[in-house]
């Protein structure tokens, strides 16, 4: 066979890529941009949920936890649901309390962030897809 090229496995062959010059230039990969939250934090931390998928009766969340102008080592992210929401599964932090107040702290791998690092956490949630305000606070 011409053209191709064997690889490992003998059974089966791969085109040859060719080096000749290309008539139109490549493209050059774009940035992706930062699922991070942008803005000023106030205070030691600030948090920020978004619904990642939602689905018929529940859906997935998502926390940024970041840190202000200071590092931070420990910290605590809560919010309360403006409906029946409920967390049925997370994923990344401590979760305590139940019902429509949510408190969640750092696991200890992810508790230390030096100045304007971020973490994130997830969860699963039954109830209609929403985004409360969260606030952050540090140890």
């Amino acid at each position: 066979m011409t053209g191709v090229a064997p690889c490992q496995d003998t059974d089966h062959y791969w085109p040859r890529s060719r080096s000749q010059p290309s008539s139109s230039p490549s493209p050059s990969p774009s940035p992706s941009p930062s699922p991070s939250p942008s803005g000023p934090v106030t205070g030691t931390c600030a948090a920020t949920i978004r619904v990642t998928n939602s689905w018929q009766g529940g859906f997935q969340g998502e926390v940024t936890v970041r840190a202000g102008d200071s590092a931070v080592n420990g910290w605590t992210a809560s919010w309360s649901w403006p409906g029946p929401q409920i967390i049925t599964q997370s994923w990344g932090g401590v979760r305590s309390g139940s019902g429509a107040n949510v408190t969640v702290r750092n696991e200890t791998w992810n508790g230390a962030l030096g100045a304007g690092a971020s973490t994130t956490f997830g969860f699963l949630a039954d109830g209609a897809p929403s985004t409360p305000a969260a606030i952050c606070a540090g140890p």
